[in-house]
This record gives C-alpha cells, sequence and structure tokens, in this order.
C-alpha cells in the first residue's frame, strides 16, 4: 500500500472537481480526501495499492466542460492508513454554496450554447431540406425528359431496323438482277464467239485451198520452163 499526494491545477474549482475526483476513488477502493485551495488548486490525499493509484492518477487527468485538469503534481509516501473511505472536505459553507451556484449557472450558460448552436443545425437542416427537395423535383424532371428521350430513341430504332429491313431486300433484288445480267452477258459473250470461230474457221480452209492451188500452178509454170 502506498500514500499518494496530488495537486491538481487548471480549471478544477467551482466546476464539480472534487465531486468527481470522489466518485473515481470510491470506484476503485481508494481513501482519502480531496479539498479545494486557497490558490485555485485542488489537492488529493489517497491511499491504496501503488497500481491501483497509478490507474486513478490517470482517471481524474480529466478535460471534459467544465473541468479542464492542465497539471498534475504527484507524490508517493508511505501510508498512514488514518482514512476509512474516501470523503471532499468542504470549507466555509457560504464558499461551498457559492460554488454550487458556480457550477449551475457555468452549465446553465453552456446548455444556452448548445441551445442555440442545435438551432442553428436546425435551420441548416431545414435548408438543406428545402435545397434537397429541389433537386428532388430537378432529378424527377430530368428523369421524366430521359423517359421522353428513352421513346423517341426506341422509334428511332424501330425505324433503322425497317429501313435496314428494306435495304436488305432491295440489296437482295440487285444482286439477282446482276446475276441474271451476268448469265445473260456470258450466254451471249459465248455465242458471239462461237460465230467468230466459225466464220474466221471457214475463211481459213479457203485460205489454204488457194495456197495449195497457187503451189500446184507455180510448180506447172516451173515445168513448162524448163522443157523450153
Amino acid at each position: 500500500m502506498q500514500r499518494l499526494i496530488i495537486i491538481a491545477k487548471g480549471e478544477v474549482q467551482r466546476v464539480g472537481y472534487r465531486d468527481a475526483v470522489q466518485k473515481i476513488a470510491r470506484k476503485l477502493g481508494i481513501t482519502g480526501y480531496v479539498e479545494n485551495l486557497e490558490n485555485g488548486d485542488v489537492k488529493i490525499v489517497a491511499e491504496g495499492e501503488e497500481n491501483i493509484l497509478r490507474e486513478f492518477i490517470e482517471k481524474i487527468k480529466i478535460n471534459k466542460f467544465p473541468i479542464f485538469v492542465e497539471k498534475i503534481e504527484t507524490k508517493f509516501s508511505e501510508p498512514t492508513k488514518e482514512f476509512k473511505y474516501f470523503k471532499i472536505k468542504r470549507g466555509d459553507w457560504r464558499e461551498e454554496l457559492g460554488e454550487r451556484f458556480d457550477l449551475a449557472g457555468t452549465l446553465l450558460y453552456r446548455s444556452v450554447e448548445l441551445g442555440e448552436k442545435s438551432v442553428e443545425l436546425g435551420e441548416r437542416s431545414v435548408k438543406l431540406g428545402e435545397k434537397s427537395v429541389e433537386l428532388g423535383e430537378k432529378s424527377v424532371k430530368l428523369g421524366e425528359r430521359s423517359g421522353e428521350l428513352g421513346e423517341k430513341t426506341l422509334k428511332l430504332g424501330e425505324k433503322s431496323v425497317e429501313l435496314g429491313e428494306k435495304n436488305l431486300k432491295k440489296l437482295d433484288e440487285i444482286h439477282k438482277d446482276l446475276s441474271i445480267n451476268l448469265k445473260a452477258f456470258h450466254q451471249d459473250t459465248t455465242k458471239r464467239f462461237d460465230l467468230i470461230d466459225a466464220k474466221y474457221g471457214k475463211l481459213s480452209d479457203k485460205m489454204d485451198n488457194i495456197n495449195n492451188t497457187l503451189k500446184e500452178l507455180t510448180k506447172a509454170i516451173l515445168k513448162l520452163a524448163e522443157k523450153k
């Protein structure tokens, strides 16, 4: 067991700090007391196991409105075991009453501040709600326009399909006509070449006959010339 003397500095008087220290000490099973000092600090004398006292030190470093502990000075020593429980050493009743009023006033002022902030937040929430409604209305209008555009797009798509089908039919007809014309052209060309071949083939035969005749005449003339 150890004895611990603590001096807490900061905003620790007239803010309910002693009550908070007493609650923490009693929960941890620490004995001793807490009191206000004339210089505005708070003195704490506590006895208990060292590990519990060190936990106590950390827990009383309160920084939550309206209490703000800026600094804590500690000193360990041998315990006296003179305390049965942990208590608050009160001062003059007028001083204690004044502290209660100060604490109540501080908390009331804080409540007013929080109320004003709540009102501001409420007004902002209303404005945000109005903007949300406006955005919602715009979204609805955009949705309606999108629906109209979608319908128009569908109609254009259907027309495109119809035109595509018509074009395919026309292309199919053109393809058939080309096939027929090409076949006719091929047949006609073949016939013409056959006629040319037949015509010029006969002329070739006649030329061969003429050539043979000329050869025979030449031979006959040569023979006559030799006899003379």
